[in-house]
């Protein structure tokens, strides 16, 4: 099956990952609400997230966190699949994300019930 996209995904890897740039991508509300999500839902593919954001408004951001390293992405099908990197965070920097997960809870507004398949 070919590919979704014309050049891979970048993934870094765990002993490369810059907790400065890891910051960085956690900083803008939006991205702090896809990890929130994802830490509730693993696995979601992109369409059930905010509906109310354009496709590429949302591809951006989950570029932003893939590049980071905070998100993993796989394509299943013409799905493209997230997890958070939860595990590889803690080994690296444990504590992390769950430090702003616990800070930012009343911040972020909740997953809903959008359409996670």
């Amino acid at each position: 099956m070919a590919s979704r996209t014309a050049s891979p995904l970048v993934h870094p890897d765990a002993q490369d990952f810059d907790l400065i740039k890891i910051m960085r991508a956690l900083t803008d509300p939006i991205r702090l609400s896809i990890v929130f999500t994802l830490a509730a839902r693993p696995g979601l593919a992109c369409s059930g997230f905010r509906q109310d954001l354009t496709p590429s408004v949302l591809t951006r951001h989950f570029r932003v966190l893939r590049e980071a390293g905070v998100i993993r992405q796989h394509d299943e099908g013409n799905r493209r699949v997230n997890t958070l990197r939860k595990e590889e965070l803690d080994t690296r920097f444990p504590g992390l994300i769950d430090m702003v997960l616990r800070e930012c809870a009343d911040q972020v507004t909740p997953p809903g019930d959008a359409d996670c398949a």
